[in-house]
């Protein structure tokens, strides 16, 4: 049997396809005005039996599909689970929340917390920021990491740090410190969230915001355990769900 795993995001919808239980292939498109047609393009293809879907756009893929669904929480779990058997926690950063998960020793989920009122500290707001600092986001996280010590910014709503951020470039501050204290105050509040739930390594850190070798290194360097980023974290949802749809 062949699986197409779909994980329909806020900033991208990404795709696995499973045969016989196996990754035969991957692919992550921007969800754009209309991520229905994101991942209508990965249909096109033809190449799956059956579909799964998870993430924010699920359930209207369940409407239009008549397809399966599965929780976000459950597709990372499983997703990480799998590709690190020694797992004991997952870390997903997407582009507009943040999932923390603990798993039981046989993989399930133990307990989780789940900041998808404010798109603090996701992508979307390290998109936001890099703008504001006239920075890529690759150029934003080697800026981080080349300063010895960040700027402290009070707020991190998106709206407001925004405000902070530009003014603190009007008035000359060091943009790379001020790279480093947004990406400081990010890793606090995600280690703050691991710590509320108990979570222990190794970490599977997966998501978008894996990519970004600033967030790794603080989150890393603050857990206390082991810290581990998929070969390609962005698709660890997407896993999931395509193997919630095999025996268990």
């Amino acid at each position: 049997m062949r699986v197409l795993g779909l994980d329909i995001g806020s900033r991208s919808v990404d795709a696995v396809w499973l045969e016989d239980g196996c990754i035969v292939g991957h692919a992550i498109a921007d969800s754009g005005f209309d991520p229905a047609a994101a991942y209508e393009a990965f249909l096109a293809r033809g190449d799956h039996d059956i579909v799964v879907a998870t993430g924010y756009g699920r359930h209207i893929a369940r409407e239009t599909l008549g397809c399966p669904v599965v929780t976000e929480i459950k597709a990372y779990a499983l997703g990480a689970a799998t590709l690190h058997p020694l797992a004991a926690s997952v870390l997903d950063i997407g582009g507009q929340d943040t999932k923390v998960i603990t798993l039981k020793p046989e993989g399930g989920v133990s307990d989780f917390e789940m900041n998808d009122k404010c798109a603090a500290g996701t992508g979307k707001f390290l998109e936001v920021m890099a703008r504001a600092l006239g920075f890529e986001l690759g150029e934003m996280s080697a800026a981080a990491l080349s300063a010895e010590s960040g700027v402290a910014i009070s707020s991190m709503c998106t709206v407001f740090a925004e405000s902070e951020v530009t003014g603190l470039v009007h008035k000359g501050t060091d943009r790379a410190r001020i790279a480093r204290g947004l990406h400081d105050s990010i890793s606090a509040r995600t280690l703050g969230s691991l710590r509320r739930i108990g979570a222990t390594g190794p970490l599977v850190f997966a998501g978008g915001v894996a990519k970004n070798a600033a967030m790794v290194e603080l989150v890393r360097a603050g857990f206390g355990g082991e810290v581990v980023v998929p070969e390609e974290a962005q698709i660890v949802g997407a896993y999931g769900a395509a193997l919630s749809a095999l025996p268990q």
